[in-house]
């Protein structure tokens, strides 16, 4: 008997083929409809107990049967490996989080911290962490909520404060891993309730991006493939991007458009000015000068047909500026950066912190902490806030100006 035989040999339907309700594999799997809706759904327990839904995406029964076994045993592969089954950003499961605390509210079996929690969510949590997948959440995203969040408030959080937006936090980390937004093997970091001190993030010294520049053709010639020599050659034109601006890599970097580049005049001398939008608001940037000379040679890679930036520029291209020639964006950046730093030996510091894409930014904010540009332009170049350039950097800055000390 095939597969296909055996599917239609474990189901049922609870009346006729016309029912709008059919069982399959021995009542583990249901196919049924919704109303004002034509196609099928499934829907099954998962391991935890909880209902998973899925539509199959089609009105025929046959093929609902075959798509619906398939869902099933991809669905059970992934939670047998501690996958997740859906992919959501941390908004829509903080919503969910937030009836499911409203119904048990309503049922008088809710806490009245509850309310105090649905504020923390609506107030801070959402507006910082909304757009970003929830299983995408990084330790340097809590540093910079907690920078964002004091710039918010306008004062340090009280510890009750802290404590409460932490149980707000968790509470949507595990409703996501609970609804299969986050795997059962995910770690997601949890925020800091304490305000424990923080340690100082991993940069590259000037010396380590002169040997990272070094290796770059080395790394380059050494690709086994067409595509992982394009991937590499993007990775090194968005690494020195970073580096010239310091801008968040991914939320801010990737979505970039040639029509977000411009040209700005000041006393006579022309800069690179960048419109980015990230998780202050939106907001421009100068970039520095190295990054005309990056811009230009992937332009050129890319095939545009523009002589130069001030060419596109002025053509206002709306495309992405972070892609291959065929079209193709990036994808798996933080791997292939991590291939590089192993590579070059670079990726731990000092300290033995190993070092990531944002990693970048805190050189591009050592080195202009170093050039003597103040905490507040370099807070607002950054879109971040004085706090947390304080917080994180400013033991640096008497070691870094001792010239100008001494």
């Amino acid at each position: 008997m095939s597969s296909l035989q055996q599917i239609f040999a474990q189901s049922s339907p609870t009346a006729t083929d016309n029912s709008k309700t059919h069982t399959l594999l021995n009542g583990a799997l249901t196919l049924f409809k919704r109303k004002r809706s034509h196609q099928w759904q499934c829907r099954f327990k998962l391991a935890n107990g909880n209902w998973h839904t899925a539509s199959t995406g089609t009105d025929d029964l046959a093929s609902a049967k075959v798509q619906s076994i398939a869902i099933y045993e991809a669905t059970r592969a992934k939670t047998d490996a501690g996958l997740a089954i859906l992919r959501k950003t941390f908004r829509q499961v903080a919503l969910a989080e937030i009836g499911n605390m409203a119904r048990m509210m309503e049922n008088k079996t809710g806490k009245r911290t509850y309310r105090d929690y649905t504020f923390a969510i609506n107030k801070y949590l959402i507006p910082f962490f909304g757009a970003k997948e929830i299983e995408t959440i990084t330790v340097d995203d809590l540093a910079d909520f907690e920078s964002w969040r004091e710039a918010e408030m306008g004062k340090m959080p009280m510890a009750s404060t802290k404590r409460n937006h932490a149980s707000a936090y968790i509470r949507v980390i595990n409703y996501g891993r609970e609804s299969g937004a986050v795997g059962l093997n995910r770690a997601i970091p949890i925020l800091n309730s304490k305000g424990t001190k923080s340690t100082p993030r991993p940069a590259f010294t000037n010396e380590e991006i002169e040997q990272l520049r070094a290796y770059f053709p080395t790394w380059l010639t050494s690709s086994y493939t067409e595509h992982t020599a394009e991937m590499r050659r993007l990775c090194i034109a968005y690494v020195e991007f970073l580096l010239a601006t310091g801008i968040r890599h991914g939320t801010e970097a990737l979505p970039l458009r040639w029509r977000h580049i411009q040209w700005h005049w000041m006393d006579g001398k022309r800069y690179v000015r960048i419109w980015v939008s990230g998780k202050t608001g939106p907001r421009y940037l100068i970039a520095r000068h190295e990054v005309v000379e990056v811009l230009e040679r992937l332009l050129v890679w890319q095939g545009l047909p523009y002589k130069n930036l001030t060419e596109i520029i002025d053509a206002k291209l709306d495309k992405p500026v972070f892609k291959r020639p065929n079209g193709d964006t990036l994808s798996h950046m933080p791997n292939i950066f991590r291939n590089l730093m192993q590579k070059s030996g670079l990726l731990e510091d000092g300290a033995g912190q190993t070092r990531t894409l944002y990693s970048l930014r805190h050189t591009y904010a050592t080195q202009s902490l170093a050039r003597g540009i103040d905490i507040h332009t370099l807070a607002k170049q950054m879109g971040t806030s004085v706090g947390m350039i304080e917080r994180h950097y400013s033991k640096m800055t008497a070691t870094m100006a001792a010239d100008k000390l001494a």
